[in-house]
């Protein structure tokens, strides 16, 4: 046994391990600075900035509403698509994410709004429906009520995968 107080008898283990997440911490703000600066300064860069912090596996509460305040900016359905589905992932983010919905079921084409059916949890089939049917385009009112027709009340993928349903998650379309 050691003369040590036993406040001063850290294992070594704590300290390497804090130092990774003091580690961890900082390269987290760094990331975050970058992905504030190219928010804040390029136009149309979303979905970079949505990139980069996926790459960086995770940013600063100011980095989320730097995203959102250039999708807003730009009224980019693309990356407020993006950032919607994010935002159902996790659910504190210092986000609307009802704003960045209503953005792409407004100013979305339907493959976004048809991608935002099969992913969103719980989403607006009214409002989807809707702008579907008003685009007059007949492939995707096809689309649209065949989902509709085995998944009525729009409850999203998520919710068919853990039914039993096979369904596939949607990607979407290529950004500016």
């Amino acid at each position: 046994m050691s003369n040590q107080p036993i406040e001063q008898q850290t294992p070594e283990p704590l300290s390497a391990e804090q130092a990774a997440i003091e580690k961890r911490r900082e390269h987290l703000k760094n990331e975050s600075t970058r992905i504030i600066e190219i928010a804040g300064n390029e136009p149309h860069s979303a979905l970079k900035c949505i990139h980069q912090l996926n790459v960086a596996g995770g940013a600063t509460e100011a980095t989320y509403i730097a995203i959102e305040q250039r999708i807003v900016a730009d009224q980019d359905s693309a990356g407020a698509y993006h950032l919607a589905l994010l935002a159902q992932n996790t659910p504190d983010l210092p986000i609307d994410a009802r704003q960045l919905i209503e953005m792409v079921v407004n100013k979305g084409d339907n493959q976004q709004r048809l991608a935002l059916l099969k992913n969103l949890l719980l989403p607006p089939v009214d409002m989807i429906k809707e702008q579907v049917l008003a685009s007059n385009d007949g492939d995707a009112i096809g689309l649209m009520n065949a989902y509709l027709q085995i998944n009525p009340e729009g409850y999203g993928s998520q919710h068919m995968l853990s039914s039993g349903q096979s369904d596939q998650i949607v990607p979407l379309s290529p950004g500016n």
